[in-house]
C-alpha cells in the first residue's frame, strides 16, 4: 500500500491522494466503507498516469462523479476511486454550444445554459449527478434526455487513449450508452442548445424543481430512482401496488412519499439497502411477474446479492 501511495504521489499532490477514505462522505446515500485509495486528479494527463499505474500494478479502479447513483459496500472498495467531481468542472459557452468537463454538476450546467439564454437543458437542473455520469447513462427527466442535446464527447478508453465520439456513435438508449457498455471515461462533452428567453427558461426550471420537491423524498439521502422503468410499467406504482410502501430493513426504507426511491432514514448500511431492494424485486416478480432492474450501481463486495 505504501508503494502505491508513493506512485500516486509522484503523479499529483499528496493532499489529493487519500488512503482508506470513507465513501459515505462521497455518495448521496451517505453510505459506504473505505476505499483503499481515493484520488482527485486535476487533468487528463494525471488520469492517464493513474490508469497506467493501475494497469501495471493490476489494481481495479472506479470513476466517481458526485456519487449520486451509487451504493458502496459497507466493507468499502478494494481498489482505486478516481473522483472527477470538483476538480474537472470547467464550462465554456461557444455560441449555441456549451462545452463542459465531465465533473461539472448538471445543476451548474443547466444554470449556465439558463444564464446564457439557451434552452434544451432545463430537464437536467434537478438531476443530482455530474455530466460524465449523465452521458454514460443517458440521464433524463420530465421528457428530456442527454441524447437530445449531446453533439460530441471526448473519452478515455481503459488503456488511457483519447477518443472523440459524435452523437450518432454513442448508441444511447434508456439509461445506457456506448460509454457505459465499453467502460469509457468521459472527459468533456459538447452540447447543442437553442436560443431562448431567459425568463421562460428560468420559469420552467423553477416549475420542474417544485414538482420534484413535492413528489420526491429529497429530505432523505438516497441514490435517486432506485429501479429502471420496466417496459409498459412504472416502478414506483408496481412497488406501491405490491404493498411495499414504507417497507424497511434497518434504516433503509421504501419511501412513503415516492415508492420508486429507497431512502436512508438515518444510519442505513449498504446491507440494509441491498436487503430492501432484493425484497422489493422478489415481491414485484412474485405478484406481477415483472423484473425490476436496479438503476443504482453497486461498488464493492455484496455477498448476499445475486
Amino acid at each position: 500500500m505504501e508503494n502505491l501511495s508513493s506512485l500516486f504521489q509522484e503523479i499529483m499532490d499528496s493532499q489529493r491522494v487519500l488512503v482508506q477514505e470513507p465513501m459515505n462522505k462521497h455518495t448521496t446515500f451517505r453510505i459506504g466503507g473505505p476505499a483503499d485509495y481515493f484520488l482527485q486528479p486535476e487533468s487528463v494527463e494525471e488520469i492517464q498516469k493513474i490508469l497506467e499505474v493501475c494497469s501495471r500494478e493490476r489494481v481495479p479502479w472506479f470513476i466517481l462523479g458526485n456519487g449520486s447513483n451509487l451504493l458502496v459496500s459497507d466493507q468499502g472498495y478494494r481498489g482505486v476511486v478516481i473522483q472527477l467531481y470538483r476538480n474537472m468542472n470547467q464550462i465554456v459557452r461557444k455560441g449555441n454550444h456549451i462545452v463542459a468537463q465531465s465533473g461539472v454538476s448538471l445543476a451548474a450546467l443547466s444554470k449556465k445554459a439558463m444564464e446564457a439564454s439557451l434552452t434544451g437543458l432545463e430537464f437536467a437542473g434537478g438531476i443530482p449527478g455530474t455530466l460524465g455520469g449523465a452521458v454514460a447513462m443517458n440521464a433524463g427527466a420530465y421528457g428530456g434526455e442527454m441524447k437530445d442535446v449531446l453533439e460530441e464527447i471526448t473519452v478515455l478508453d481503459s488503456s488511457g487513449q483519447r477518443i472523440t465520439l459524435h452523437a450518432d456513435q454513442l448508441e444511447m438508449g434508456y439509461r445506457t450508452s456506448i460509454v457505459k457498455t465499453r467502460n469509457y471515461i468521459v472527459l468533456e462533452a459538447s452540447l447543442r442548445l437553442e436560443p431562448g428567453e431567459k425568463e421562460t427558461i428560468q420559469a420552467l426550471m423553477q416549475d420542474l424543481a417544485q414538482r420534484r420537491t413535492s413528489k420526491q423524498p429529497l429530505e432523505y439521502p438516497s441514490a435517486g430512482s432506485t429501479f429502471k422503468r420496466p417496459e409498459g410499467y412504472f416502478a414506483g406504482k408496481l412497488i406501491m401496488d405490491a404493498g411495499l410502501k414504507g417497507y424497511r430493513a434497518g434504516d433503509a426504507q421504501v419511501s412513503e412519499k415516492h415508492c420508486g426511491f429507497v431512502v436512508n432514514c438515518g444510519h442505513a448500511t449498504a446491507a440494509d439497502v441491498a436487503a430492501v431492494m432484493k425484497h422489493v424485486q422478489e415481491e414485484v416478480k412474485r405478484q406481477f411477474q415483472v423484473d425490476l432492474e436496479s438503476e443504482v450501481k453497486f461498488l464493492g463486495d455484496f455477498p448476499n446479492r445475486d
